[in-house]
């Protein structure tokens, strides 16, 4: 598998431009599954490391497995029994995550890969956290819970930062802009607020609010921004995207993976940018991934896995370094453009 694994043409540092290859149209449309490896139940999340040499899932069996992006090998089975996983998140610190709980409390942990033990524990929130974001700057994190309230931590301490509260029949989504200095929460599936990390406790500093016609039971299910941070991505529990402009909060295109749907998916579909931020990911109950253009809100192509029985996925990345799409079901998916690329 690694040897048709390829870079950006972007200026990375670490990159060789002899085994460079632009990201467009033609090449979206020629990725193609390269290796695949089936865990026991859904896979609840997934995380490239900034270097993107690594990605990590957490699974609904409680376990946490670490593959080698280069290799194409599973590295790592680690297990989290008696708390569970959900969330998982690479820190900026080599072989350390952190991830949320799923059984005996909502309490997020601070874990060793290296040894599965935990380092520290972040306590605080009441009910299920249902987002968890990593500053791209530094060891500050956001957490979200259906407590209705944000949580601004830091690595290093097991006290708080900041707790920010919000009213809503839904938890809050919460994300940070590309350089870790604004951060946005949403809220009640309608109102986005912007606060600055240097003076949060001041209040948001801007507040936008989304009008749209929605199906009542439409719920925001996560936020992000693009990696220029110009766009903002919004996703639902009813297979509907929402990017805007995240200097006005302007809805600049609507995406929709499907036909209409008349009840909230259960588990809704994780969506994401390229790196370049050319374009949006988006797994479907369909078992496909669907990608767009992020300028034109046009689909480009819809990418389809060989399979006898079609599995919803509810995780897809777009690797921040190699040309290459991880996806994920009860099945841990890499993609990358077809063979025939070797050649050019």
């Amino acid at each position: 598998m690694s040897s048709t694994i390829y870079y950006y043409t972007d200026d990375f540092s670490s990159v060789s431009k002899s085994n460079s290859m632009k990201l467009e149209d033609s090449t979206i449309v020629k990725f193609t599954v390269a290796k695949e490896f089936s865990e026991n139940k859904r896979i609840n999340a997934i995380d490239f490391s900034q270097d993107g040499k690594h990605l990590l899932t957490s699974s609904d069996d409680d376990t946490i497995r670490l593959y080698d992006c280069e290799k194409g090998v599973q590295l790592r089975e680690l297990f989290s029994k008696k708390y569970g996983v959900d969330l998982i998140k690479h820190t900026h610190a080599k072989n350390t995550a952190i991830h949320t709980s799923t059984k005996e409390n909502d309490t997020i942990r601070y874990l060793s890969l290296h040894d599965n033990k935990y380092l520290r524990y972040f306590c605080g929130h009441e009910k299920r956290v249902v987002t968890l974001c990593m500053s791209p700057a530094d060891d500050t994190f956001l957490s979200g819970s259906l407590d209705q309230t944000v949580r601004l931590w830091d690595l290093k301490s097991d006290k708080g930062v900041a707790k920010l509260s919000f009213s809503g029949s839904t938890g809050p989504i919460a994300s940070f802009d590309p350089e870790g200095l604004i951060f946005a929460v949403g809220g009640d599936s309608e109102v986005l607020k912007f606060f600055d990390l240097r003076h949060y406790d001041k209040g948001p500093f801007s507040t936008i609010k989304i009008s749209q016609k929605n199906p009542a039971f439409m719920n925001w299910h996560s936020l992000k921004f693009s990696p220029d941070g110009k766009q903002m991505l919004i996703t639902t529990n009813c297979e509907e995207l929402y990017v805007l402009d995240a200097f006005n909060g302007d809805l600049k295109h609507k995406l929709t993976i499907g036909p209409p749907v008349s009840k909230p998916v259960e588990h809704p579909c994780e969506a994401s940018y390229s790196p370049d931020s050319q374009y949006i990911l988006s797994g479907a109950e369909d078992g496909c991934l669907h990608v767009w253009s992020a300028s034109k809100g046009s689909k480009v192509c819809i990418l389809k896995p060989a399979r006898s029985r079609a599995e919803p996925v509810q995780c897809v990345k777009f690797n921040p370094r190699y040309m290459m799409i991880g996806s994920a079901s009860s099945k841990m998916t890499f993609w990358i453009p077809a063979d025939e690329w070797n050649t050019k």
